[in-house]
């Protein structure tokens, strides 16, 4: 019976069991995916290490230092991107680890938000801070109609503000926030209301969406 194993995974574990080092890039990628697969790191110690990235960040929020909170928000998101694709990879996703991760990323976007909403109290620019709350609650709103939808047999990815484009929009946010050192620029501000803005109408969008598609389903003649 011929392996199912991808050609280049095979040849990189055939090259380990030989004693022979992989000799291209190719071989080195399937040799360390596959020596990752064999490890004990699991897709919920990614999401947590996610977690304290952005528990980080909202820290070094509280404390001003913009351009590090930058770097810490990226590397927890990236680690939110990983443990998915990491969970498919090796085969050692569960039901559990989804409904974790997804809960995870709530929280951790959240806790940003809620510390640049803390900043902008201190320093006295109310509209922010209550624009922050909007962009926290418009982002939950986003998740929660693509989750309440999919329980509902519809497939809903439509709209603006996915997850990616909050996260990136943040995080030119914090990195050239006012005070972080990389020119004369204030852009945490405008981050702020522009996923405030994006998320109300990706909500709007994926409520129509669901809308749509359940009148049609209504309305479609049965198979017979």
């Amino acid at each position: 019976m011929e392996s199912s194993a991808p050609p280049g995974r095979t040849r990189a574990a055939n090259g380990r069991r030989n004693g022979r080092q992989p000799r291209n890039g190719h071989e080195l990628r399937a040799y360390a995916r596959e020596r990752l697969i064999e490890s004990r790191l699991t897709p919920n110690a990614i999401s947590i290490a996610g977690l304290v990235g952005n528990l980080v960040a909202a820290f070094l929020v509280t404390q001003r230092l913009f351009t590090l909170a930058g770097v810490a928000f990226i590397l927890g998101s990236v680690m939110d991107t990983l443990d998915g694709r990491y969970s498919r990879m090796s085969g050692k996703g569960t039901l559990f680890g989804a409904f974790f991760d997804s809960t995870l990323d709530r929280i951790e976007e959240g806790i940003v938000l809620a510390a640049v909403a803390g900043y902008f109290a201190v320093t006295g620019d109310d509209f922010a801070a209550a624009m922050c709350v909007v962009a926290v609650l418009g982002s939950l709103m986003v998740s929660y109609t693509r989750a309440r939808a999919e329980a509902l047999g519809v497939e809903c990815k439509v709209g603006l503000a996915t997850r990616p484009v909050r996260v990136v929009i943040l995080s030119i946010g914090l990195v050239f926030a006012k005070g972080a050192g990389l020119g004369d620029f204030e852009l945490l501000a405008p981050a702020v209301y522009l996923i405030a803005a994006l998320t109300i109408v990706t909500t709007v969008q994926r409520v129509w969406h669901v809308r749509n598609e359940l009148s049609n389903e209504a309305t479609r003649p049965p198979e017979l």
